[in-house]
């Protein structure tokens, strides 16, 4: 049904509803609000903690716009009970139209509260008049264009009355479990009653959705002959050799991985594993004990990997510890005469092992006895994806290794197909890292210590949650540290990094700070795994309230990984309550899977798994606060669904047309 056919959207509003994905009134009922004015509680603005974000009553008395700086800017002087105090928007100079001297309601980050006055920065706002008409918790939506809450809210209300929105939950079993009708849950969430009718409201379409996702991933998953076709050779006196070439004693959860996939691979099913374990705990050993196992019997094996970089440095271990076997990197930057000879020696079974990155699931890569699939950092790779690689084999085993720590309870919902293999322990040799937060007057002696390790051959890697800084200034660019740092560390040779540039200039880059030629690396997330340089000693973050705490933990992997002391800085964008609570659990713990479980509940199932997800998935429930617990509830419902002996081929096909994404999605 088109925007149009809603009053007050013309064309051209519903040319700026396109800006937000919504293309129809079935698409505007599921643009959930990104927050919510409480106007139950008014806050005065003195009575604010800095970075604090509160609905605030005040008076407007002059309005400026700066159209020629930099960022143009319109900033109002107000007033409330007699204090003064200023809001600035940045990049919106169409503020500046609809705001006049008068009473307002404000909603916005309170900023620079250090007792000189304070700022409140891009506030959301609605004039008194027109805000006495709003009573209790109001929606607050993305904008785009001409929009505003107003017409977004007045279109949200005309368009849950045209539209019906079914639960593919069983009836019985919404029954059962006394569930919220679905139709229900939407308009309480686009007009709250209370704050407990939203709560579960929220957690109700979140249960629909997480249904709807843990039933595709059974449909997708499910049906495979896990029949074993491919026979192994290898003994466990040959797994014991091969482990010997390395420098160091496999740890006891490494020789555990290690039995568990060898007799998988000698038990009459198919292997299909996830190995998961912390921050350098040496699955990366395991895996090549794998493939050992592999071309050993006579057969072909295939690692995968989601960058360059990473590729590059499975095929150098490779060559390392199997230099009796043609190892063969085929990436999206293999020059194509290049390209065609190693695909000619992967289809004739001289290439042994074959490295790469999402080009060796290309159809035009052919194996002439492909045994086993290795995919590394598996969440940067699909479930068909993975499936492809098996398929490029007469039922090959496959290998999937998580290098960021899953919730054990999320990884049996979202990874149940899968036998789970968890190494706990780290190698011995690796060295302590000392996380410490860091506050903007240490940075002077953050800075120093940095120039002092650079100077005797330590490195440094430096990174930034954007390539390009905030609206409101508060979040530090990649480029603008690059420039800052120029200045403070003169001495030190400093690179840049980001994931804007092409594949072979960011392989360029890290060769070169790993081979030397550089002292600090200023990133993005992009160095967040597999980037193995021993030489890396410290890691400083910006705005580390911004990361999750186990992408944090990730980052914090990057170093310590020689035998030297390291330290991993995190420096807070904003002093709250909950930023300190966040980065002191990961300050004062070094194991990732007790951080991902702090991460879960601090974040709750819709932010944790949400921000994981990449393509659609989930993307739409987003912005929705639930518990947890929502999606073991889903899960259960799934199971009781699928088993209960009710006719679910409607549920099957519904399931997988919504998530058809899974097929090629990037779950991160």
């Amino acid at each position: 049904m088109r925007l149009t056919s809603l009053k007050f959207v013309s064309e051209k509003r519903e040319k700026d509803f396109a800006k937000l994905n919504i293309y129809s009134v079935e698409d505007l009922v599921r643009f959930f609000p990104r927050d919510y004015l409480d106007l139950r509680r008014v806050t005065p603005l003195y009575a604010a903690y800095h970075n604090d974000v509160v609905l605030t009553a005040c008076e407007v008395l002059n309005v400026e716009v700066n159209r020629y700086s930099k960022r143009p800017t319109v900033k109002a002087l107000c007033q409330q009970n007699g204090r003064m105090f200023t809001a600035i928007w940045f990049n919106q100079p169409y503020v500046a139209a609809k705001l006049a001297p008068g009473e307002y309601l404000f909603y916005g980050r309170v900023r620079n509260k250090y007792g000189f006055g304070c700022q409140m920065v891009n506030p959301s706002f609605e004039p008194a008049s027109k805000a006495e008409k709003l009573k209790g918790i109001i929606p607050v939506y993305t904008l785009s264009g001409s929009l505003t809450q107003g017409v977004i809210r007045t279109a949200m209300s005309e368009a849950l009355k045209k539209v019906d929105c079914p639960t593919y939950i069983p009836r019985s079993l919404c029954e059962k479990y006394s569930l919220m009708p679905l139709n229900e849950a939407y308009a309480e969430v686009h007009s709250p009653s209370d704050g407990e009718s939203l709560s579960k409201a929220s957690a109700r379409i979140a249960l629909e959705e997480y249904f709807l996702l843990i039933s595709a991933f059974k449909v997708i998953k499910g049906g495979r002959d896990d029949e074993r076709k491919v026979v192994y050779g290898a003994t466990s006196d040959d797994v014991r050799a091969f482990a010997s070439r390395f420098p160091f004693e496999f740890t006891e959860g490494q020789k555990s991985a290690v039995n568990e996939i060898y007799l998988n691979l000698r038990s009459p099913h198919r292997m299909n594993r996830l190995l998961q374990g912390d921050v350098g705990s040496g699955k990366t050993a395991v895996a090549l004990a794998a493939i050992y196992m592999a071309v050993k019997s006579g057969h072909q094996a295939v690692m995968a990997a989601p960058t360059e970089v990473l590729a590059r440095q499975n095929a150098a271990l490779l060559e390392r510890y199997l230099p009796e076997y043609s190892v063969k990197t085929l990436t999206g930057a293999t020059p194509a005469a290049e390209k065609k000879l190693i695909k000619k020696q992967i289809s004739s079974g001289e290439a042994a092992i074959v490295c790469g990155t999402h080009a060796v699931f290309r159809d035009d890569v052919v194996f002439s006895d492909l045994a086993l699939a290795v995919c590394d950092e598996q969440h940067r790779f699909g479930v068909a994806q993975r499936s492809s690689l098996s398929d490029k084999g007469n039922g090959a085993d496959v290998l999937v290794m998580s290098a960021t720590p899953i919730p054990r309870t999320l990884s049996l919902i979202f990874y149940g197909d899968l036998d789970i293999t968890t190494i706990k322990d780290k190698p011995r040799c690796r060295a302590e890292t000392v996380t410490a937060i860091v506050t903007e007057k240490k940075y002077a002696d953050m800075y120093a210590y940095i120039a002092k390790k650079a100077s005797e051959g330590e490195k440094t890697y430096f990174v930034c949650p954007k390539i390009e800084g905030d609206e409101e200034g508060t979040v530090m660019s990649v480029t603008e540290l690059y420039e800052e740092l120029s200045a403070k560390l003169p001495e030190a040779r400093i690179a840049l990094l980001h994931g804007k540039m092409s594949d072979s200039k960011k392989n360029a880059v890290m060769e070169a700070f790993k081979g030397g030629e550089y002292d600090c690396l200023v990133s993005t997330t992009v160095i967040e795994v597999g980037v193995d340089v021993p030489d890396a000693t410290t890691m400083v973050i910006y705005n580390a309230e911004r990361f999750g705490l186990a992408q944090l933990h990730q980052l914090r992997g990057r170093v310590g990984r020689g035998d030297k002391k390291s330290y991993c800085f995190l420096l807070p964008g904003a002093d709250s309550e909950e930023a300190r609570e966040r980065l002191n659990a990961v300050k004062n713990s070094t194991d990732g899977f007790e951080i991902a479980e702090a991460d879960l509940k601090m974040r709750g199932g819709g932010d944790f798994m949400g921000t994981r997800q990449s393509g659609r998935v989930l993307s739409e429930i987003k912005n929705l606060r639930f518990p947890v617990e929502t999606l073991f509830k889903a899960k259960a419902l799934s199971d009781e669904a699928f088993s209960d002996g009710s006719d679910v081929s409607l549920l099957s096909r519904i399931a997988v047309e919504k998530y058809e994404s899974l097929k090629d999605v990037v779950l991160n």
